[in-house]
């Protein structure tokens, strides 16, 4: 993209991929959702555009719900279990309560189970305080259907996300001794750190060798991780999707860990090994509301 600095989607940017990427749970079809959205910007009418920020995110919405109608037939052939793609991100990130739990593993794997219509409505009206009225226009519906969907979401949504907020110290604190853990291989401190009925799903695409279906109960996630081969792995806390997690690599091949947490212990392990969605690890993702 070719853009002058002060050009409003230069200055929209950030939030027109967080927009994107929440809706998509794919950093790289947000990219093309992007790409897409310029080229219809470049050739509007600008002097016919009132308010640059509500059009722009307009459009974006619109690719976006395209993208992922056609992308929800693709996963039905998908390889195991689906994750959203893991980014690198700041500690702003985490400063802003509402963008950090919506770019979270666990809310964007809550939005995968709504219809494409409701996860656009939900995303630009939760997180992003959009109208109604404008909303309506970004998805095709009248205002009046538009609320009944975003309350429908709303409950969808609420009946599954996270119930208790966990402080980043916390979370820092348990991702480092689940790393410990993971490096002795002892299944009694593998144990310690996770709760009896703790889930572990892991993404692979078919590409990397994963389970192609969840591990429930701690025995039996303990003493899988029990064989990874620690004198291959190779581990840091990092901040991913506005959160501590763990940044792996398994004999030279990356690995993402983002855990979700439950009176002090791991209810929930996702683990991104597929090769395809670990490209944007190095360098930090701009997300913004």
């Amino acid at each position: 993209m070719t853009t002058a600095p002060d050009d409003p989607f230069v200055t929209h940017r950030g939030l027109l991929f967080t927009v994107a990427y929440e809706i998509l749970g794919s950093a790289a079809d947000a990219e093309d959702v992007l790409q897409e959205s310029w080229l219809r910007w470049a050739g509007a009418d600008r002097s016919r555009v009132r308010d640059a920020r509500a059009y722009l995110v307009r459009t974006v919405t619109r690719q976006a719900l395209n993208r992922l109608r056609t992308l929800s037939r693709r996963r039905e052939d998908y390889v195991g279990e689906w994750l959203p793609e893991p980014l690198l991100t700041t500690h702003d990130v985490a400063e802003d309560v509402v963008l950090a739990e919506s770019v979270s593993m666990a809310m964007l794997t809550v939005l995968e189970t709504l219809g494409p219509t409701e996860r656009a409505v939900f995303v630009l009206r939760e997180v992003f305080d959009v109208p109604y009225g404008e909303i309506a226009g970004a998805v095709g519906k009248p205002a009046a259907t538009v609320r009944q969907i975003a309350r429908r979401a709303r409950g969808h949504v609420a009946a599954r996300r996270p119930r208790v907020r966990v402080s980043r110290s916390e979370q820092q604190a348990v991702v480092a001794r689940f790393l410990a853990a993971l490096h002795t291989g002892e299944l009694g401190e593998l144990l310690e750190v996770m709760a009896p009925d703790v889930v572990m799903v892991a993404d692979g695409g078919g590409i990397v060798t994963t389970a192609l279906s969840p591990i429930r109960g701690a025995r039996q996630v303990a003493e899988v991780l029990a064989t990874v081969n620690r004198a291959a792995l190779e581990s840091a806390v990092v901040w991913l999707n506005g959160a501590p997690a763990a940044r792996l690599a398994f004999g030279g091949e990356p690995g993402a860990v983002s855990l979700e947490l439950a009176d002090g212990k791991i209810s929930r392990i996702y683990v991104v090994r597929n090769p395809h969605k670990l490209t944007r690890l190095d360098h930090p993702a701009e997300l913004t509301r």
